[in-house]
Formats: C-alpha cells, sequence, structure tokens
C-alpha cells in the first residue's frame, strides 16, 4: 500500500503509473497476441470478425470496469482519510455489486448476442466467428469483472504493483493457450476468446489469494458481511453512473460499427487495426488518468486541495506531451504499425488505415486532456459531469460517423473519434474549471480554520 498524500506530486503520480503503464503493455501484448496469431493463422475474415467485436466488448464489459472503478474510488478516499473500517464496508459492498452485475450481464449479453450481430449488420462472412469469439468473452465474464474489481480496489489502497503481477501471469498463460487452442487444437477464433477468459481467471485467483494474505481490509470476518442499505446507495451513487457513462460511449461506437459494417470487409480490417494502434496510443493517457483519480481521491479525503491541484496540472502537461509525441511516430512509421496484424494486408486497407492514423493522430492531445480532466473529477467522487460527457461522446461520435460516410466516405467515418473526443471535452473542462474554483476555496478556508488555530 503506498499513500499518495505525501512526496512530490509529479513523482508519486509517475511511480504510481509505471506499474499500470507496464501491466497495460502486458495486457495489450495479450490483445494483440489474440489478434495477430488470429490475423497471421486465420486470416483477414477471421481477424475483422474479432476486430469488430469490439465495441460490443466494450459495451458490456466497459459498464462492469466502469462501475468497479467507481467502487474503488470510494474505497481511495476513505484511505486517504485514514477510515479503516470505512475500507472494509467499501470493499464487501462494492464486491457484492461486482458480482451481482456479472451474473446479469452474463446471461443477457449471451441471450442477446445473435440479435445484437444481426441489427449491426455483420457481414454474413464475419458474424460466426464473431458470436463465437463472443460466447467465449462473454461466458466467463465473472472473472473478467472481479479481475477489474480486485484490481482497482488494491490500486486505490496505493498498491500498482500487484495487478501488474496478476497481468504478467495472465499474459504468459494467455499466449501459450491461443497457440495451443488455436494452431494445435483448431479451436479457431472461439480459443483465442477461450484463452482470455482462462487467463484472467487465474489472475483473479493471484489477486484474491495475496488480497487475503496481505491486506488486513481486505480479509473477511463475521462483522464484514452484512450489507447495509446506506452504504449500498453511496457506492450505487457513483459507481453506476460511471458504469454507464462507459457503456454509454459505448453505444456511440456501436453506432460507428454499424456504419463501418456497411462500408465492407476491407474498412472493417482497416478500422480494426487502428483501434490496436489507438490501444497503444491511449495507454500512457488511460494509465496516467487511472493514477491522478486515486491521487485525487487520497488527497481529497486527506483534504489536500492545493497538493491535488498541482497533481492535476503536472498530469495534464505530461499526458499532452506523451500524445504529441506518438502522434508523430505513428504517422512517420504508419505503414509499420498496420503490418503487425495482417500478413499480407491488401493495399486498400493500408490506404484506409493511414487515413485514419492522420485525422485521429492530429487529435491525440485532446483526447489526453479528455483522460485526465475525466479522471480527477471521478476522483473527486463526482459521476454526473462525466455520465454527461459520455452522452455527448455518443452523439458526436454516431453524428459524425453516420453523416460522415455519407458525404466523405471512411474519412468521415474515421473523423467520428475526434469529433466525440471534441464533444466530452465541451463539457469537461468548463465543469472542471468550476470544480478547481471550489476547491480553492475549500483550501483557503482549511488555511483559514488553522490559521486561527494557532493563534
Amino acid at each position: 500500500m503506498q499513500d499518495l498524500t505525501k512526496g512530490k506530486p509529479l513523482k508519486v503520480i509517475l511511480q504510481f503509473t509505471l506499474p499500470l503503464l507496464i501491466g497495460s503493455f502486458f495486457q495489450l501484448a495479450y490483445n494483440f497476441a489474440d489478434a495477430m496469431i488470429v490475423g497471421q493463422t486465420l486470416g483477414q475474415s477471421a481477424f475483422a470478425s474479432v476486430g469488430a467485436t469490439g465495441s460490443i466488448v466494450f459495451l458490456i464489459l466497459g459498464f462492469a470496469q466502469g462501475l468497479t472503478t467507481g467502487l474503488s474510488i470510494i474505497i481511495s478516499q476513505r484511505f486517504g482519510a485514514e477510515d479503516g473500517p470505512g475500507i472494509e464496508r467499501s470493499f464487501v459492498h462494492g464486491l457484492f455489486y461486482s458480482l451481482l452485475v456479472s451474473l446479469i450481464l452474463t446471461l443477457g449479453s449471451l441471450m442477446g448476442l445473435r440479435p445484437l450481430l444481426e441489427v449491426m449488420q455483420m457481414p454474413a462472412d464475419l458474424i460466426d466467428h464473431s458470436q463465437d469469439f463472443l460466447t467465449a468473452i462473454f461466458g466467463g465474464m465473472v472473472f473478467t469483472v472481479l479481475y477489474n474489481y480486485f484490481s482497482s480496489a488494491i490500486r486505490a489502497l496505493g498498491d500498482s504493483k500487484t495487478p501488474l503481477y496478476a497481468l504478467i501471469i495472465a499474459s504468459i498463460i494467455n499466449v501459450l493457450l491461443d497457440f495451443f487452442f488455436i494452431l494445435t487444437l483448431k479451436m479457431g477464433v472461439f480459443g483465442a476468446g477461450l484463452a482470455t477468459i482462462i487467463a484472467q481467471a487465474f489472475s483473479v485467483l493471484y489477486l484474491v489469494a495475496y488480497s487475503y494474505q496481505k491486506i488486513p481490509y481486505f480479509r473477511f470476518h463475521p462483522g464484514m458481511l452484512r450489507l447495509k442499505k446506506e452504504e449500498l446507495v453511496v457506492h450505487g451513487k457513483l459507481g453506476f453512473p460511471m458504469g454507464f457513462q462507459a457503456s454509454i460511449i459505448a453505444i456511440g461506437t456501436i453506432t460507428l460499427q454499424v456504419v463501418l459494417n456497411q462500408l465492407g470487409t476491407d474498412a472493417i480490417a482497416a478500422q480494426s487495426i487502428a483501434s490496436k494502434t489507438d490501444q497503444l496510443a491511449m495507454l500512457p493517457m488511460i494509465n496516467l488518468g487511472l493514477a491522478i483519480s486515486t491521487f485525487t481521491a487520497q488527497n481529497y479525503g486527506a483534504k489536500k486541495y492545493r497538493r491535488l491541484l498541482e497533481g492535476l496540472r503536472q498530469t495534464m502537461m505530461v499526458s499532452v506531451l506523451w500524445a504529441i509525441f506518438f502522434a508523430t511516430i505513428l504517422i512517420l512509421f504508419h505503414a509499420q504499425f498496420s503490418g503487425l496484424f495482417l500478413a499480407n494486408p491488401s493495399q486498400q486497407v493500408l490506404d484506409l488505415a493511414r487515413i485514419y492514423y492522420i485525422i485521429n493522430g492530429f487529435c491525440y492531445w485532446i483526447l489526453s486532456i479528455l483522460f485526465i480532466s475525466r479522471s480527477f473529477i471521478q476522483g473527486l467522487g463526482n459521476g454526473f459531469v462525466p455520465t454527461l460527457a459520455g452522452f455527448a461522446e455518443l452523439v458526436m461520435r454516431a453524428l459524425v460517423a453516420i453523416l460522415g460516410a455519407h458525404f466523405f466516405g471512411y474519412s468521415g467515418v474515421a473523423a467520428a473519434n475526434p469529433a466525440a473526443w471534441i464533444g466530452a471535452v465541451a463539457i469537461l473542462i468548463p465543469s472542471l474549471l468550476l470544480l478547481i474554483r471550489s476547491i480553492r476555496k475549500e483550501n483557503e478556508a482549511v488555511m483559514d480554520k488553522g490559521a486561527r488555530g494557532t493563534s
């Protein structure tokens, strides 16, 4: 466990971020392993079918990830306030919500999977592959949700290394099982999904064992197992809006995917390649966002307001600089990035991917501001503003995708994500400025109270 209320803000934020970043690279590595093994061995159609499922996975699992992140913010605030019993209550109530939501999402997603793929107008040569892959992923959803919850809860206490170790375990197991299920057992894309779920199950076992042995707050005793209505309300008020925020954004990406499906397999393959590269660009932004969220929650709980504002400013600067740097590299070496996923991509696919890189790369700096500002606001325990920003993303992404495809083809579709980022930032930045003003007033009040106490 690490107390983020002490030490130089940027230093402790970067120290907290580094294990998160390494862990995300491992997670990305086994996602890339799925994509590369599928693409290199099963061909372009199978690769495109897996890539086309990303928006559906985001819709279902994104809700669970947003929920668990929101629940962990309360743990982090109580840790900053040195409220041990409160941490225990948060852990138990968060675990209850995680198990309940995983059960509901598993049943709902498996029953509605095929109709959803048909509504999305998935091409006939992709729909069966997509269904096979998603059946495996959603069938083991409980492991994915529990992994996200335990990782978020442990990070809330300032420990970003333990989730890294769990990811390393999962990554190694996933790659080995990919080769075994796909190349040896010839299980196709279902094998790729099954490998991911089994790997996540092992990571959950590791985190559960670690939590029981090393974290007293997460060690069950009879008094912890009683659920309280007021605690369920408090946790639900933050967790569920953050879950809905992720799902709202996902609806926009599904709309985007529907439009892409009408443009054909080449456009889908190009978007699948580009979305994987997007993940690489976003890794530092996402993890800096996770770090600033935990940093903000702990310092807000400890009432160290000036410190949390300093951390916000410094983290925002680092995130924007990374966005500019990666965009430059991506645009200069676009062919090398695209060649990672398909053995012999067609020139049409390469050209479409390059269009995406240029349009999106020039806007990565906006995305970096989005991640940091949204995470900071969430760290304060405010779930409404990020949810409102999610609605703005949905509207802008869907509107630009539909109109862009009609007037400009794939180029118009590629502009949908930057439009969504701009829409979200237009909500987040004014809200952020108002919150900063409020925090400064709270800081002045604390300082005045302290001055009166010493006089």
